[in-house]
């Protein structure tokens, strides 16, 4: 933003600066809206339980700090005629819930102590939806689409350490991990594996470069992997053995071929180190998912430990990039643009706290990250971010997890929705509304 004006009461002007993508003015109106009398007053950075004033359609009711938060309704809210909230914000309270563990989370829903779920746990969705209100129709489940663009979820690595820098070993890792037998075996073969860092969107790069992503990309023809000119780079697929020998021994001749031989069972770089890495995670959710993959790894002589700190300290390490590997989540818009640079580039790289954890500092990505910001047209910004993904893919620079393009939910039956969802959102709350016909019928068969 170059500067806001307030030309009268109803009118707002915001200046942006030149070269920025077309995605900022999205983030402009989407923030919120602040008293100036208010935080007059009161300290801006200081955290309190004392409710500010807002200028949304709802406002702070009662809460009880780490157990639960209301929001009311504003009955004369400003903008509750206009197009864009008609039919949304239905509901005269809404009540969150908070739980510290997602079993007694879960044990909360089928007590009827909240009203709507969606599940995150493929496990839970798969084994655990056949209580008393579900076989009765008491409670509904459904799968809703999600048409957003998926993003990314792996194990990054941290090419700040040296033990990171030879792409070829981080290339041999992806062989180590059997998706396929932890989808099943873990997950109930309810994920896809995810490939792109623009999956479930027009954005992802498919197939050989198109003559458009080559004017691109020929530039850097030499400076970047050969790969980034055919088909881009796709996670081996495994016999779902969680051990597959054919994978394993690729993994190996690989390290083998980029000098990280075995010596005394150990595989070791040219100085005869030993390569060790450590998983650093937050939670024990994903334990399971780490421990196959470091036993294959350990068949390739890697000698790789998990480690599991709480919340603050993992938040201190990732932000001071302390760590080997850990799980990292993200996605971006449909029209990602200046966002990318805090995920990719160069400069993020250099910067504590930034969202580019796996230290990506690549000329051909920063270039192609102006040239996705710098797009006229939806085709050019398609033409580029396919471009970027290549190089990124390239550099193998994570581990592909999986991704699932669709919601998992679950209510009780006391809610109406319209009968088409919004296509980029869940659509709830937001769009739904309290039906009393239905939650009569509910209290009487209840």
């Amino acid at each position: 933003m170059a500067g806001a004006e307030a030309v009268d009461d109803q009118t707002l002007v915001v200046r942006f600066v030149e070269k920025r993508a077309r995605d900022v003015p999205l983030f402009v109106v989407g923030l919120p809206i602040f008293s100036r009398a208010y935080y007059t007053a009161h300290n801006f950075d200081e955290t309190s339980l004392e409710t500010p004033l807002g200028s949304g359609p709802y406002k702070v009711g009662r809460f009880e700090a780490g157990r639960y938060i209301e929001f009311q309704r504003v009955a004369d809210w400003w903008g509750a005629a206009l197009p864009v909230s008609v039919g949304q914000n239905n509901f005269d309270t809404l009540r969150y819930e908070y739980y510290r563990d997602r079993e007694v989370g879960f044990e909360g829903f089928t007590a009827k102590s909240y009203l709507f779920r969606e599940e995150f746990t493929s496990r839970t969705w798969a084994t655990r939806y056949d209580f008393p209100a579900i076989r009765d129709g008491r409670v509904k489940r459904d799968e809703v689409p999600d048409d957003t663009p998926s993003g990314a979820q792996g194990w990054f690595m941290n090419l700040r350490r040296p033990k990171f820098a030879n792409p070829q070993l981080r290339l041999a890792l992806n062989y180590a991990f059997d998706f396929e037998w932890t989808n099943k075996t873990l997950m109930y073969g309810s994920y896809l594996r995810t490939q792109s860092v623009f999956q479930n969107s027009d954005m992802m790069a498919n197939g050989p470069p198109s003559a458009e992503e080559l004017k691109l990309l020929e530039p850097w023809r030499g400076k970047v992997p050969d790969q980034v000119f055919g088909e881009p780079f796709v996670p081996p697929v495994s016999d779902g053995s969680g051990q597959d020998r054919a994978l394993l021994r690729k993994a190996s001749q690989i390290l083998s071929d980029a000098g990280f031989p075995i010596k005394g069972g150990k595989r070791v770089n040219a100085k005869g180190e030993p390569i060790t890495f450590e998983f650093l995670i937050d939670e024990p959710t994903f334990e399971p998912h780490h421990m196959p993959f470091i036993k294959n790894l350990r068949t390739l002589g890697i000698e790789a430990t998990l480690r599991i700190v709480d919340p603050v300290q993992y938040r201190a390490r990732v932000d001071d990039f302390d760590f080997d590997v850990t799980v990292d989540r993200f996605g971006f818009s449909t029209i990602p643009g200046d966002s990318l640079r805090n995920y990719f580039s160069s400069e993020a790289a250099a910067i504590k706290g930034s969202y580019n954890h796996a230290g990506i500092a690549d000329p051909a990505v920063d270039a192609l990250i102006e040239k996705v910001i710098a797009a006229d047209t939806r085709a050019e910004l398609v033409t580029a971010a396919r471009a970027l993904d290549r190089i990124i893919r390239s550099g193998n620079y994570w581990i592909p997890h999986w991704y699932k393009a669709s919601h998992r939910i679950a209510y009780w039956d006391v809610f109406g929705y319209p009968a088409i969802k919004p296509r980029y959102s869940r659509g709830s709350p937001e769009t739904w509304w309290y039906d009393p016909v239905k939650a009569a019928k509910l209290e009487r068969s209840g």
